[in-house]
Formats: C-alpha cells, structure tokens, sequence
C-alpha cells in the first residue's frame, strides 16, 4: 500500500459526486461512491460489522478484545459544491498531477474530507490483512451529510448511546499540519481542536409599505436592512481569550523569538491587550479569539420595480467559546435599536463543552501524532479553537475527549481552497496520515507523553 496507491484510490472516490447541497444531490452518486469504497476496501467491509443511515452515512464496528474504552475515527464523505467554471481543472476528475514534492491529487474533497477518510481506511485495511485485532473496539464512523448541517451524526450518536457505548477518544476533521500557524512560529505544528465554535443563524426582517418604485418613499424596508447590515459589520464583537486559545498560545510560545516568548507569557493577566493583537494577526486567529458575524443571505422585493414589503437577511454567526445564544440576541437588540429591523429568529447551537488535554486520550493522541514526523523532523502538538462546524460536536454527549484533526499538511493556500476553487492534496501525505490512524488504533495506550514513538514509517507491502 504506496502513497501513489492510496492518491489512486482517493482519486476515484473524488469521482463519486457526492454534492450534499439539496439543489445538486444526486443519491445515485452516493450509491456509486459506496459501491466504490466497498470495492476499494474489500477487507474492511468483509470483516467489520456495518450499520447504515438512511441518507447513507456509514457506521462500522471492529470489534475489539473489550468493548470498554472504545475509540471513534471519523470523516465525511459528502462535499459543497464545485462548479467547474471556477476551477483550473475539473473538479470531479480526481487528476493526479506529478509536482516537485511528489504526486498531487486535485479534486473537491480531497482536504475536506475524502482525504482524510482515505487516511483512515488505508490503515485499517492494512491492519486487518496483517491480522490485527485491536485491544478497545473500534468504530468508523463515515457521514453523508456533514456539508448540510450532519442531522445523521446526531442519530449515530443516539446509536452508539443507546449501546452504552462511551468513546474513550474521538478523532474528526478539523486542524491540519501547517508551518503557518504564527507569525515568527517556524517549523511545523499540528492544530488540534479541542473544541469548536457554536453554529447559529439569525434571521432579521425589515417591513415597508411596498408600492411602485417610481415613487419609493424613504427608509423602506430594504434602506432599514442595510443599515442593520452595516451597522453588524462596523461593530465586531470584542475578541477575549479562552481557556483553550491560552493553552495554545502556552505550547507556540516555547517556540517563539525571545520577545515574543515573553510577550504570550504574560497573556493570562494581560488578557484583552493579547486578544486584540491575536484579532489582528490573521482572518483565523481573529476568529478564533471573538463571535463573528456574516451576512450570507438577502431577500426583498419580487420585481425588479416593485418596493419590497419586507427585506431579509441570515447572518450566520459562529460563536467562540464563552459566548452563547441568549448573549449574542441582547447584543443583536442593543446594536439594531432604533432601526425597524426584527430578530425573527435565532437557531442553532451554542459551543460545545472543551475536551480535556490532561487525560491520556490527549496523550495517546499526541504519539499518533508523532507518526507523523520524518527523521530530523519534529511536529508540535497545539491545541486550539476550531472555527468551522464537525460532525464531531455531537458525540460531545457521550465523550469527554473529542479531537478536531486532520492528518494532512495545509499550506495556506491549501486551507483557503476548502469550500472554494482549486481544492488539491499531497499524496505522500495520504500515508502519513494512514500511519497517524494506525497509531490511533494499534499503538500502546499510556499517560505519558510522547516518548517512544519514533520517526514515520512508511506502510509495508503485503
């Protein structure tokens, strides 16, 4: 099992196009990327007890010698959408291209999150022709529809918790190996989220008296919006540092030029000053650190010369942690006051509760992670806030220790091709990341820290 193999097999299932936007799915494509897997993975799903979901998210169970203290690993296979116009190539091909670091493949869901579910599939077929069976069970858990709100992991969590089941580690998309993290944070870190923001849409409704529009009258309903619009956009929230960005900025700052070393040191009690630099630095770290707002949906009128009665927009707001939703609408009342402008609604999810890093998941996580590192290179392990939505909030219920991680090296542009054009990974990395999973699966459990791993090895032929 070769890295070229492996970009082989992720190419097909990138031709599989699996769109999970209501307007594009196409639930033959989700059949065909299924029949695909099966074929691609012929052991895995010859060996592995498999329940499936209606929209056809998979849930597989590899029975272990104890069923205590189980681990879950975790991908999607469902993608946004691509159209191709936008694209350098098509973005259903799954082309591997040959660069100077090595092959390449492009396509939508390579990063987000083909790849990584190829990661995982990789080391388990190849554990299970090397006849392993692992010490805890381990579940797979694959969804169809984590791009439109993942309602299926919410029912697999119900599953597994009407089993009794209480995962001792859960491992899902999210932070990446970059060498980016910081300005002036040199050699490469790997961004673990240990928890996520909160996902909520506020819709707000603006109401006029309509008319023709050769006689508008003014402050209509559209004008009223705007200003609300406006008026979001002009008055961030203050950023604030949690608990887990200042675990973060404890870990970066051992690497860190002297001034700045000192600088972070003193982030606990110089809190708001540390935040507003952090609110500076980047579009990320600004996220990580405040709630944020974007208008991504308007409405008004019907006609291009009829006043609209009323105007609308959805403001999709991501709250950091500490934050929630009864917080974010008296924020949202005090900021629209003196406007016509309703909060018709606000829905969707406070942030989840923070997994632990003193616990030897978090530890056992950490090794795996090691597997990742070539001779002479050392892969740092930084816990962080993730700003996008998982899967992986749900099974927050039954488990005190869910990370946020992929296994695959994202340069910058990487990360900003996820959800746009031009989507695309490194295949060497596609075993790297299989080795990070068999690490998760078959190495020895400990509390200590990361002793004893040793440098990557690639995977062996058999």
């Amino acid at each position: 099992m070769s890295a070229r193999e492996a970009a082989g097999r992720l190419a097909e299932l990138v031709r599989c196009r699996t769109v999970s936007a209501p307007d594009e799915r196409d639930e033959r494509e989700f059949a065909r990327f299924r029949e695909t897997f099966a074929r691609l993975y012929p052991r895995l799903h010859a060996e592995l007890e498999l329940t499936t979901f209606p929209l056809g998210s998979l849930l597989f169970r590899w029975p272990g010698r104890t069923e205590a203290d189980p681990i879950v690993l975790m991908a999607h296979y469902d993608v946004v959408p691509a159209p191709a116009e936008q694209w350098d190539r098509d973005p259903f091909s799954g082309e591997i291209v040959d660069g100077p670091t090595g092959s390449v493949v492009h396509g939508r869901g390579t990063l987000d999150d083909k790849g990584s579910l190829v990661c995982v599939a990789e080391a388990v077929e190849h554990l299970l022709a090397a006849g392993h069976v692992p010490e805890h069970d381990v579940w797979l858990c694959f969804g169809a529809d984590e791009e439109v709100e993942g309602h299926e992991a919410r029912q697999v969590v119900n599953h597994l918790a009407s089993l009794g089941v209480r995962p001792w580690l859960v491992s899902d998309e999210g932070g990446a190996v970059v060498d980016d993290a910081l300005p002036g944070l040199t050699g490469l870190s790997a961004m673990v989220a240990t928890v996520e923001k909160g996902v909520t849409n506020v819709h707000l409704v603006a109401r006029g008296g309509g008319g023709h529009a050769s006689t508008p009258s003014p402050n209509g309903a559209t004008a009223q919006l705007a200003r609300a619009i406006v008026r979001l956009e002009e008055s961030p929230a203050p950023p604030s540092l949690s608990e887990p960005v200042l675990q973060m900025l404890d870990v970066v700052a051992e690497s860190m030029p002297l001034p700045v070393r000192l600088a972070l040191g003193q982030a606990r009690r110089a809190r708001r000053p540390v935040a507003e630099v952090l609110a500076r630095v980047s579009k990320e770290t600004s996220s990580m650190v405040r709630t944020t707002m974007a208008v991504t949906r308007l409405s008004g009128s019907p006609a291009d010369n009829v006043l609209a009665t009323e105007a609308r927009a959805v403001v999709n707001v991501r709250l950091a942690v500490g934050d929630d939703r009864e917080q974010l609408r008296a924020r949202l009342t005090r900021l629209l006051k003196g406007l016509d402008v309703e909060i018709e609604a606000v829905e969707g999810n406070d942030p989840p509760p923070v997994s632990r890093t003193d616990n030897a998941a978090w530890a056992h996580l950490g090794r795996a992670i090691a597997a990742l590192e070539t001779p002479g290179e050392t892969v740092r392990v930084v816990p962080y806030v993730q700003t996008g939505a998982t899967d992986s909030r749900h099974f927050t219920r039954i488990s005190d220790s869910v990370y946020r991680f992929s296994p695959l090296k994202m340069s910058r542009s990487q990360r900003d091709s996820i959800h746009a054009p031009n989507e695309w990974v490194e295949a060497d990395w596609l075993e790297r990341g299989a080795a990070f999973h068999r690490w998760l699966i078959a190495g020895a459990r400990g509390s200590s820290a990361r002793s004893g791993v040793g440098p990557f090895v690639p995977v062996v032929e058999v």
